[in-house]
């Protein structure tokens, strides 16, 4: 079965301030748009390669900035159908498993990597329907 995937890289949506801090709402303004062209496309499976990222002393995202991030895909329509693989080289703060935390905390599929093969096998993985007790 082919597997349609979107490859979205940290370059595409992490915008920075003129003085080079993160800029929340720029960032999830462009992250929303990319989102929403892969629901028009029924894409159901998303990749954020963070490999790129370079990392400082201190966290460049707050926790409140990743729930922000997370919550951007909710409000475009991503449901806990679709699958979001966060790929990261390092995580010295944590943030990619943060992100991946926070969203499987609501009840979404993702899950975070540091290593492409399976991320890309954990993405084309049949996701089984929930089923509900009762």
């Amino acid at each position: 079965m082919p597997l349609a995937l979107q490859i979205i890289r940290a370059r595409e949506f992490i915008r920075l301030s003129p003085s080079g801090q993160f800029d929340l709402a720029a960032s999830k303004a462009v992250l929303a748009q990319l989102a929403r062209a892969c629901r028009r496309r029924h894409i159901e499976r998303a990749m954020l390669d963070l490999r790129d990222l370079q990392f400082g002393p201190t966290p460049q995202f707050a926790p409140t900035d990743l729930m922000e991030l997370v919550e951007t895909f909710h409000q475009i329509g991503f449901t806990p159908k679709q699958r979001l693989a966060v790929l990261y080289a390092v995580d010295p703060h944590h943030r990619a498993r943060m992100f991946a935390f926070i969203g499987t905390r609501r009840g979404w599929h993702v899950r975070a990597f540091d290593h492409f093969e399976p991320a890309m096998l954990w993405l084309s993985e049949y996701l089984q329907p929930i089923r509900r007790r009762g």
